[in-house]
């Protein structure tokens, strides 16, 4: 429960039809299980007490007063037992019969809560013996059971008496697939997490439209989603059921079971402060009047929650290789049809760039060249500056030039050198001196050149700059961190190595089918994933005595790998840094110690808050995910915010 990770269980036991008392037994492992593991939660089928398939005998008394014996059996047994489980059973009250979920914990059945869309159609005809929980209206209603007075009503939460975000509710089967979902009430309630006993069959194409379902209940209303569907062995006489469990967070399916799978229980860990982060920052997620609903409070340890949900050491790269081609082919469109418009708007006779060999401008240029494609234009009108100085090498000069004589583009070579000596000559800087005024007379220098030339050809400058950059001001003022429109400003260092990555192999299959021979195709791929093993550096200082690269920017302020990590959890999901520690250990388990992680989140941290002064003034870019910095939207902080409080908490 540390940090709001509550660890969820959706599970299965063989039914007995119509025979409580024997699934009581095939039940109470279960539980037993789910304390061992600490589960928070635990959600079982629709109706497994009595078996779903019943049919008619839900108007025997024998089965009804068998299925109240085993609740109160399973109440009794939880006491003394941490988690809170969820069973299903049909109760009888004011001569209705209603399909419920009842909620116990520690000895107590916390509440009854009726299924409210009632199926009377095919293979399911439910109505024929039970009625809708709409007929209770949203009022609670107490019935006696097991001598102990117990809320019925759809309009009934449960939540920690100490742990604000951690409230769930339940809507059961049928109720998931109507238009006015109950869940959606309930998390406009508070809900947090949506528990969802069921009895879905299963039949051939039901599971994806079933998977998309829970997937897009969570994304919809920001909530965990816990789905637990009854076992292959109810009643097989007209349809066959599947043991289909799935946890789903936001949109994503955390843990599985699918249809006919080898395992009975499913567990994961959700994290409702994330959850109410993502609800606090969207403010078109209106809540309902509390008078509406009522929650009945439990109390549980506030243990720390061991993780077993997968936490990715690169969050801005999506996991598989499909949806990584899917994830960059999206961003390149969306990078070049805003440059695209924007070279319309301005009417750009040519368009600048840098290129210096590395990642970022070797991303801007790629760019570059798709907008001027779709525009039909030639790629001469593309201006491709190299800018040697005292740091360049030979190897990311070499890879600059020709990369812009296999692309096509206009290429010119403007030596800083004498320039950058003079200006320090001019200010009374000791050229021998490495410091940052050496440096930064470079970068400055550059831009200036950039920024005239483009008034010469009548363009504009393409700024190369990344996410990960700006996070961490790791760009000269008014030298890189400068330019017209910065076509990767929210791109983040990580993800610009596997988009070079991808252009590599997507463009030397395009040569192959345009006819320039495999030679050409050869050599752009070459070049592009030399450039992808090329260390990041700013080459600005002199190069070591064997030519190589001398300064490495991931030597400096740390690898890019753990900044894009915690520039993530800390931009888009707000998380506290020891959170943000807690993640990285895991994440990066045996290829960082917890030193080295604690060293360079300190280090993101302070960067990150001294460096916002950058940021208040950045030009025009395209937003392509959902964390980005821009300040006309997206991140707004006063440039002189203390890191202090950030800092201790982590400490």
């Amino acid at each position: 429960m540390k940090h709001g990770f509550i660890k969820v269980s959706a599970a299965s036991h063989i039914v007995h039809v119509a025979n409580p008392a024997a699934n009581v037994q095939e039940i109470l492992p279960l539980f037993t299980d789910a304390d061992k593991k600490k589960v928070n939660l635990l959600c079982l089928p629709e109706l497994c007490i009595s078996g779903y398939t019943c049919g008619d005998l839900f108007f025997s008394d024998t089965l009804l007063q068998g299925s109240l014996a085993g609740l109160v059996t399973l109440r009794d047994a939880t006491r003394g037992l941490y988690p809170v489980y969820i069973v299903g059973l049909p109760i009888r009250y004011l001569g209705k019969l209603y399909n419920c979920a009842a909620v116990l914990h520690d000895g107590r059945i916390l509440g009854l809560v009726p299924k409210t869309h009632i199926p009377a159609y095919g293979e399911y005809y439910e109505m024929r013996q039970f009625s809708s929980g709409k007929t209770l209206g949203k009022r609670v209603h107490t019935l006696q059971i097991g001598g102990a007075e117990v809320p019925l009503g759809t309009h009934l939460l449960f939540g920690h008496d100490n742990m604000e975000n951690y409230c769930f509710g339940i809507e059961i089967c049928e109720d998931a697939w109507a238009a006015d979902t109950p869940a959606t009430g309930l998390c406009l309630a508070g809900a947090t997490l949506i528990a969802n006993p069921s009895a879905s069959n299963e039949v051939v194409g039901k599971q994806n439209y079933r998977r998309s379902l829970v997937n897009g209940t969570s994304g919809r209303l920001l909530c965990g989603y816990i789905y637990a569907c009854t076992d292959a062995t109810e009643s097989t006489q007209d349809m066959v059921f599947c043991r289909h469990h799935m946890i789903s967070e936001n949109g994503s399916m955390l843990a599985e079971n699918p249809p006919f799978g080898d395992r009975n229980c499913i567990t994961s860990e959700i994290d409702v402060n994330r959850l109410a982060h993502e609800r606090h920052r969207m403010t078109s997620y209106a809540s309902v009047p509390d008078s509406e609903y009522q929650t009945i409070y439990f109390s549980q340890d506030e243990l720390t929650t061991g993780l077993t949900r997968r936490i990715d050491a690169n969050p801005f790269v999506p996991p598989t290789d499909d949806k990584l081609l899917e994830h960059v082919d999206a961003i390149l469109q969306i990078q070049s049809h805003g440059l695209m418009k924007r070279i319309r708007h301005v009417r750009a006779k040519a368009i600048v760039v840098g290129i210096s060999g590395g990642l970022d401008s070797t991303l801007a240029l790629l760019v570059m060249v798709r907008a001027m494609d779709m525009l039909k234009r030639p790629r001469t009108d593309i201006v491709a500056v190299t800018m040697p100085c005292f740091g360049t090498t030979v190897r990311t000069k070499s890879n600059a030039v020709r990369l812009c004589e296999s692309l096509g583009v206009t290429l010119r070579e403007i030596d800083v050198r004498d320039s950058v000596m003079q200006h320090m000559k001019d200010i009374g800087h000791n050229p021998n001196v490495h410091d940052v005024t050496y440096e930064n007379s470079q970068a400055r220098m550059r831009t200036q050149i950039l920024m005239n030339l483009s008034n010469e050809v009548g363009g504009f400058v393409v700024g190369t700059g990344d996410l990960s950059e700006l996070a961490l001001g790791w760009a000269t003022y008014n030298g890189d961190h400068m330019s017209m429109y910065g076509v990767n400003a929210s791109v983040p260092k990580t993800l610009v190595r596997y988009i070079i990555r991808f252009e590599a192999t997507r463009l030397y299959e395009d040569y192959l089918k345009g006819g320039k021979g495999e030679e050409a195709a050869d050599e752009i791929r070459s070049i592009l994933m030399d450039i992808f093993d090329t260390p990041v550096s700013p080459e600005l200082l002199p190069a070591d005595e064997d030519g190589n690269i001398a300064q490495k920017t991931e030597d400096l302020v740390g690898p890019y790998e753990l900044h894009d990590f915690f520039l993530y959890y800390h931009l888009r999901c707000a998380f506290a840094p020891d959170k943000i520690f807690r993640l990285a250990r895991y994440a990066f388990q045996g290829a960082y110690d917890e030193e080295t992680i604690k060293k360079w989140l300190k280090v993101f941290l302070r960067r990150f808050f001294t460096q916002q002064f950058k940021r208040s003034c950045l030009p025009d870019g395209p937003k392509v995910g959902s964390a980005t910095l821009s300040p006309r939207g997206d991140w707004r902080m006063p440039s002189d915010a203390e890191y202090g409080q950030w800092l201790s908490e982590l400490e």
